[in-house]
């Protein structure tokens, strides 16, 4: 399958006035149309830089991050991105905040609004299109926030913990809904955070990165069936075995077989 994005060489430093912090160090990665990559590793690692020079918000210090071939040097209409905070505007409505890409890429009020109210039901907000923002719990808001990102049918999906400030049980059910919709067409989705549960249940593929700076230290393939189910055995195993690697990442370990 032909990779969408294609990652070579690339290192990201921050300059202050007291020191210069290596954020990412010498990072190649392919990703593949149509998959679901998790990156995974702990607080402070470079997943988000990672996932900002992807999406063209960033740009390295070295090397180059490449779509379909073509270099990466700022957002991209093929490219959604979807944060931590959905980024709600509290003085428009919850359509008017989905369709606010398409009105400021000059779609028709009536054609972006027609847009807007079918990924609104396709996330489960159907009947929320006319309340604000404050009236929404915090899963709402996010499910917003990736309707936002559907209304202009993004290629891709870029996603920065979009799940991180959610009680459990939302999380779970928003990782199902999340499945659901990727499963619908098989867009590609690269996916950042730093819960293994969460990175097991939902990647085709897990990328681990180390300790800042972020070195890519394993990539391990998820091999249980489609759809998956929460608890299963399986999944828990394979966690364990993720678990086990953070614990080692500084150290050379004998790698088990799903990371391959």
């Amino acid at each position: 399958m032909r990779a969408v994005f294609t990652v070579t060489g690339v290192t990201r430093e921050y300059q202050s006035a007291a020191r210069t912090t290596l954020a990412l160090d010498d990072i190649d990665l392919e990703v593949e149309g149509g998959e679901f990559l998790v990156l995974l590793g702990p607080s402070g690692c470079g997943k988000s830089t990672l996932l900002e020079l992807l999406a063209g918000l960033q740009t390295p210090d070295r090397g180059q991050v490449a779509f379909a071939g073509e270099p990466v040097q700022s957002p991209r209409p093929e490219v959604g991105v979807v944060f931590q905070d959905a980024a709600l505007y509290p003085w428009r409505t919850v359509l008017r905040n989905v369709a606010l890409g398409l009105e400021i890429a000059g779609v028709a009020r009536d054609e972006r609004e027609r847009r807007a109210r079918e990924q609104l039901e396709r996330v489960g907000l159907g009947g929320f299109a006319d309340s604000y923002p404050g009236e929404l719990s915090g899963g709402m808001r996010q499910r917003a926030g990736i309707a936002r990102a559907l209304t202009q049918d993004p290629a891709v999906l870029l996603m920065d913990e979009p799940f991180g400030a959610l009680d459990h049980l939302t999380r779970v059910q928003l990782q199902e809904d999340l499945l659901a919709l990727w499963s619908q067409n098989q867009r590609t989705v690269v996916f950042v955070t730093h819960d293994v549960g969460e990175a097991v249940y939902l990647a085709d593929r897990i990328i681990v990165l180390s300790a800042r700076p972020g070195r890519i230290r394993a990539e391990v393939h998820v091999r249980a069936a489609r759809p998956r189910v929460h608890g299963d055995p399986e999944l828990i195993g394979l966690e364990a075995d993720i678990y086990r690697l953070l614990r080692e990442i500084e150290d050379p370990v004998q790698a088990p077989e799903y990371f391959v």
